[in-house]
């Protein structure tokens, strides 16, 4: 069995220190600033104590930040690295307020496995998870399922310059063919009907995005960089989220039109909006407590803008995951 990584990326939008700066390049960059890309829910150790309790067969956790950490975070465990942007990103470009960035250029991380999991901090694990559930025969696990690309998507421009550039590289039909087997897989279930239906377009238009927990090839970033270096370095001098950017979905998307992938189920994940709406209804509640996921996301939105609601909900998703994981993790101080 392969030794797996995870990859941990996190930022504390309410660091005195970290504000100073971001405030200071908001006045001369344009970008993406808005408060749900720093937010922070008081939420990350249920995480930690996912990883203790569901995967304790992970080999190390590279927990990614600015250079702040949770007060709550034992620093001197055994299986924590904590990665500083500085330490793996080019100093030219520091500081970054911009995932995208920080995301393609992880691959550069010292000692981390070619096996590794990517975790955003909305992205929570919920129930046991074996390993073969991230990468299986040595390849990651994961569903090559098409879908027409939406701009109504926050990440759509992002997924419109991924696109261009897989398509300058594979033909859709020839990298089916080569795996129609992975394509066509009974894992996917009704999935499988995109597949049928946008086989006539000769290019890849897009893929379902879970917006999950991703495996990847550390090898599958030194690929493309070594094919796209200018492309990509252009999107690590990103300082704010852009138009023009590159992100982490065209590894993906990669590994996906290569075949270097296990088909996989995603029925295990639930993705939730948190809106007044899912968590009154309890459809949040549900996500995180029922036992019949995995893996979830937690995706902010700007309705939690409103303060009053963004605090009565913070508290509440704070006693969902104490119903699941009531124990200190060792993660913790």
């Amino acid at each position: 069995m392969n030794e797996i990584d995870f990859v941990l990326l996190w930022v504390d939008g309410n660091d005195p220190k970290w504000r100073k700066e971001f405030e200071y390049y908001t006045a001369k960059h344009d970008g993406d600033k808005r408060d749900i890309r720093f937010r922070d829910w008081n939420i990350l150790r249920y995480l930690f104590r996912a990883f203790e309790s569901f995967t304790p067969w992970v080999r190390k956790i590279h927990f990614v930040t600015w250079g702040h950490l949770p007060h709550w975070l034992n620093a001197d465990h055994p299986k924590l690295h904590i990665v500083r942007h500085s330490e793996y990103m080019d100093e030219n470009n520091l500081p970054v307020f911009n995932a995208n960035p920080i995301e393609i250029n992880m691959y550069r991380i010292n000692d981390l496995a070619e096996h590794f999991v990517f975790f955003n901090d909305d992205l929570f694990i919920v129930s046991p998870i074996p390993q073969d559930r991230f990468f299986k025969d040595g390849l990651p696990c994961d569903m090559a399922i098409a879908n027409a690309l939406s701009s109504s998507s926050g990440t759509g421009h992002f997924v419109l310059n991924d696109l261009e550039i897989l398509n300058r590289h594979f033909d859709k039909r020839t990298a089916v063919k080569r795996n129609v087997s992975k394509w066509f897989s009974p894992r996917y279930g009704k999935e499988v009907v995109r597949n049928l239906a946008l086989m006539p377009w000769p290019r890849f238009t897009g893929f379902v995005d879970p917006h999950m927990p991703q495996p990847f090839l550390k090898s599958t970033f030194e690929e493309l960089w070594a094919k796209e270096a200018e492309v990509l370095a252009k999107t690590s001098a990103s300082k704010f989220r852009s138009c023009d950017d590159i992100n982490q979905y065209l590894f993906r998307y990669w590994q996906l039109a290569k075949g270097t992938f296990h088909p996989v189920s995603m029925c295990d994940t639930r993705y939730v909006e948190l809106t007044k709406v899912a968590m009154e209804n309890s459809i949040v509640e549900e996500a995180i407590c029922s036992g019949r996921y995995a893996m979830i996301c937690l995706n902010d939105s700007d309705e939690m803008n409103d303060i009053a609601l963004f605090e009565k909900s913070k508290q509440q998703l704070i006693e969902y995951f104490e119903a699941i994981l009531p124990q200190r993790s060792s993660f913790e101080k």
